[in-house]
């Protein structure tokens, strides 16, 4: 039987494809995080939003979801896909390497923060047992919207990861942990926890030695196909049997997920994996967002605004500065280590699991539940604004500290490189190599740290605030290098910087040859078009392989690269003229007219 627009879930699904093609790029258009969209737009189209309203206007129905509970299996399995996809991008020896973060800074931070609220939830009437389950609830945060925000490769991302996983690690024994504390428990519970852990430990070891085995030859056959359907088959198959293994042993299926993407992320087919179920995971993402913003309820919010808004602020509080602590502790720079802890600071969706076992196990009240479980959809709605708010005080931090003026003499001619990644590593090795002193300006202050590690001079600064360009005294420098991968940016500093050092050598990457005639209009001495060098590079290596002398072919890229540079700057120089005239006729007509507002 044919499925109608009218079925439940079938309006559901619409809604959600809308959304996410709604979503998605309205919100990338504007530079904003679609963690922010999708919540919004679960609290327009849920119960107590427009869904509260189909009764009088029943059109909206087609435009709301029916069922909210319907879609939260979607919602968890977009939680295991994104697990999944963190264990693609790691290893079992970068694993082993963060063992002690792991255990060591992620137990203390998780048992730390759940210690301070639980003794703050106590003093104002909870008694002992349901504080303590409030406290390791709320001391859980959000895998799911901390990783994607920060991802696993930076310095605050593997912090976050690290305590993250052991929270995640530790989800199933808090459970197990809870129900042995409720007033009708025996010592079954404690026995419980004591089981689970033998037999997860069994069949994480058992996972390991058969992935190893199975998994190559899986793929293999798979790839043999060519079909990207089977390939993509496999690659959910796996998924999901490895979370189902885990779950039948008593730990969370996000730790098999976790365990499968590691497993693949051993043989030569991770990135064909992680490309085939990158769709699949941030749509499921979305849906769980969704289902995150249908449990705010604005009117229940605006009723208990003053007790919600201190309970929230209160659990931030807590976790980040336990976090931060914990981290300065451990050596971790100050501003990652204020990073973290605001990054740290919000309840976990798995909050909200922890808080009906609490619940069921009659150690907090319905009521109580139900408040914070409220206080849990707000913590994770305002997680991308905590992010946000990290990065700008770590920004602060590092630069109260004299981070950004470290190396850098106003009265020293240097060449100045903004920008210290792939490209602006390969130019200071250049100059090193040819006695020139340089200093480099970095936004990233972990990439800061890293080259100041390696040796090179680099400080720590943001070229797109204002003030920088006027403190780093470009009109005592030798020459301003720029290659940022930023086009707009580029551009707008080139055309500053030339207003302010007209005589300065400015040199530009740029993307191609229109990107570079927009730097040669802007002031440019000289823009690099990424794909000239490319196909130049390419040109010599072929003609080399030919036979012919090396002499020959780098004479002649020479003067085909200054051919082209040539016909790029007329062409710029052909586009800037007419908008010149332009401009004085424009100027002249005006001159004439008496309106001020057409002036």
């Amino acid at each position: 039987m044919a499925m109608g627009i009218d079925n439940e879930g079938f309006s559901d699904a619409l809604v959600i494809l809308g959304a996410a093609g709604f979503v998605i790029p309205a919100f990338a258009r504007f530079r904003i995080s679609p963690v922010i969209g999708f919540i919004l737009v679960g609290l327009l189209v849920g119960p107590a939003g427009l869904g509260a309203l189909v009764g009088q206007a029943p059109w909206l129905y087609y435009v709301t979801i029916s069922d909210p509970h319907a879609i939260e299996p979607f919602a968890e399995f977009g939680i295991i896909l994104l697990l999944f996809s963190i264990g693609l991008e790691l290893s079992f020896k970068r694993l082993w390497t963060m063992r002690g973060q792991v255990f060591g800074i992620g137990a203390f931070e998780l048992l730390g923060s759940a210690a301070l609220i639980g003794i703050a939830l106590h003093f104002i009437g909870q008694e002992w047992s349901g504080a303590a389950g409030l406290g390791l609830a709320l001391a859980l945060s959000s895998t799911a919207l901390v990783l994607p925000l920060v991802g696993t490769t930076s310095a605050v991302g593997r912090g976050a990861f690290a305590m993250l996983l052991f929270e995640d690690l530790a989800l199933v024994p808090i459970i197990f942990a809870l129900g042995a504390m409720a007033p009708t428990a025996s010592d079954a519970g404690w026995q419980g926890i004591a089981g689970v852990a033998m037999r997860g430990l069994a069949t994480v070891v058992v996972m390991y030695l058969g992935g190893r085995i199975v998994l190559p030859r899986l793929f293999a056959q798979a790839a043999r196909t060519k079909s990207p359907e089977l390939f993509l088959a496999a690659s959910l198959l796996v998924v999901i049997v490895a979370s189902v293994a885990t779950t039948a042993a008593g730990l969370s299926p996000i730790v098999g997920a976790l365990l499968a993407g590691l497993l693949i992320a051993e043989t030569d087919y991770h990135s064909e994996v992680e490309v085939m179920t990158a769709p699949f995971k941030g749509l499921a993402l979305g849906v769980f967002l969704i289902t995150v913003g249908m449990s705010l309820d604005l009117r229940l919010i605006v009723a208990n605004w003053p007790a919600l808004l201190l309970a929230v602020s209160g659990v931030v509080a807590a976790k980040a500065i336990v976090t931060f602590l914990l981290l300065r502790v451990a050596q971790t720079r100050r501003g990652t280590a204020a990073e973290i802890g605001l990054l740290m600071g919000s309840p976990s969706e798995t909050t909200l699991i922890v808080l009906a076992t609490a619940a069921q196990a009659q150690l907090i009240l319905p009521s109580t539940a139900a408040f914070w479980q409220t206080v849990t959809a707000i913590g994770l709605t305002i997680t991308p604004l905590l992010a946000q708010a990290g990065r700008l005080v770590s920004r602060r931090i590092e630069t109260r500290s004299g981070a950004d003026e470290d190396g850098f003499e106003a009265d020293e001619a240097r060449t100045v490189v903004i920008g210290f990644g792939r490209v602006g590593r390969m130019v200071a090795d250049m100059l090193t190599v040819h006695a020139q002193p340089y200093i480099a300006v970095e936004a990233d202050i972990d990439a800061v740290e890293d080259a100041k590690a390696a040796g090179y001079p680099v400080m720590f600064g943001d070229i797109a605030r204002g003030d920088l360009v006027e403190r780093l005294d470009l009109m005592a420098a030798r020459a301003l290098i720029l290659t940022m991968d930023d086009p707009v940016l580029t551009v707008r500093i080139t055309r500053r910087v030339r207003a302010l050092a007209p005589d300065l050598t400015i040199v530009a990457r740029a993307r191609d040859t229109h990107h570079a005639a927009e730097l040669y209009k802007a002031g440019a001495t000289d823009a690099v078009p990424e794909t000239l060098e490319s196909s130049l590079q390419l040109s010599e290596a072929v003609l080399v392989d030919l036979g012919i002398a090396m002499g020959p072919v780098i004479a002649s890229i020479h003067e085909k690269r200054d051919e082209l540079r040539q016909s790029i700057r007329r062409d710029a120089a052909m586009e800037r003229e007419p908008r010149i005239r332009r401009l004085r006729r424009t100027g002249e007509a005006s001159a004439t007219r008496t309106d001020p507002a057409q002036i």
